[in-house]
């Protein structure tokens, strides 16, 4: 039902987990842990998967949120539980209310989970290709130092995500990072298609991570897209057809 990063679970009081698709209700291509609040699963199955994440983190079921992702730099700061209808349009949650964890959903993009343990401030965030080039990493952390965490504490964690070897791109792709730093021609490796690359997303994120000065950042090497017994995936979604796709979720929480 979950796995968790050796980085954050030596942490004192932190609960976190990246959730499989397994161990839920939802069934046909949601099977089984489907978390994604906006995917067209039956809501009461979604709502039933979340409380079983919920009570695995060791927090109330109404008490694991979630923002509406737009794939932005956004980040806000979650105190008290919200609900759907109420949950702002972010890409990245940080926190140092106990028993509230906080969360992202994903289906390829990368879930990170942070923690500092001494200043008790979580944190996660939604990283895309969009979102990581844009900041959200760097925007999460800063937030997180304004609760009164240090940067050179924060553990950060890569959870499951598509890796290179699954995610090939166009030339407008390649030339949209390559503008942003010259430097980004490194995470590109040839594809078999003329003119297309294959993109080492997390190995990007863990590049932004370690330049923040985050302490310690740990990369759980894992697949969405070609692991399809435990894991959802938008892009092998796509490639089969189907009308839509579960999402994963990746939550931490603060816990006596």
């Amino acid at each position: 039902m979950k796995i968790e990063s050796a980085a954050l679970a030596t942490i004192p009081g932190i609960r976190h987990a990246f959730f499989t698709r397994e161990g839920g209700v939802s069934t046909g291509i949601y099977a089984s842990l489907n978390g994604g609040l906006g995917s067209k699963d039956d809501p009461e199955n979604v709502k039933e998967n979340r409380r079983r994440m919920a009570d695995a983190l060791g927090v109330p079921g109404g008490h694991l949120v979630s923002c509406f992702q737009i794939h932005s730099a956004d980040v806000v700061v979650a105190d008290k539980p919200w609900t759907r209808e109420d949950a702002p349009r972010a890409d990245a949650i940080v926190c140092k209310t106990p028993a509230l964890a906080v969360g992202v959903s994903v289906a390829d993009c990368g879930p990170v989970l942070f923690a500092d343990g001494e200043a008790g401030v979580i944190g996660c965030a939604h990283a895309g290709w969009k979102g990581a080039l844009g900041g959200v990493l760097e925007a999460a952390i800063e937030k997180m130092e304004s609760l009164g965490a240090e940067r050179a504490r924060i553990a950060a964690a890569i959870g499951p995500l598509i890796r290179q070897d699954s995610y090939e791109v166009g030339p407008e792709f390649v030339t949209r990072f390559r503008e942003a730093d010259h430097k980004n021609i490194r995470f590109f490796a040839p594809a078999d298609r003329e003119r297309h690359s294959l993109f080492d997303l997390p190995g990007y994120i863990a590049m932004r991570l370690k330049k923040a000065g985050v302490g310690t950042v740990d990369d759980l090497c894992l697949d969405t897209y070609s692991d399809e017994e435990r894991f959802f995936s938008y892009r092998r979604s796509v490639h089969k057809g189907e009308p839509d796709y579960g999402r994963l979720v990746a939550a931490i929480a603060l816990v006596k």
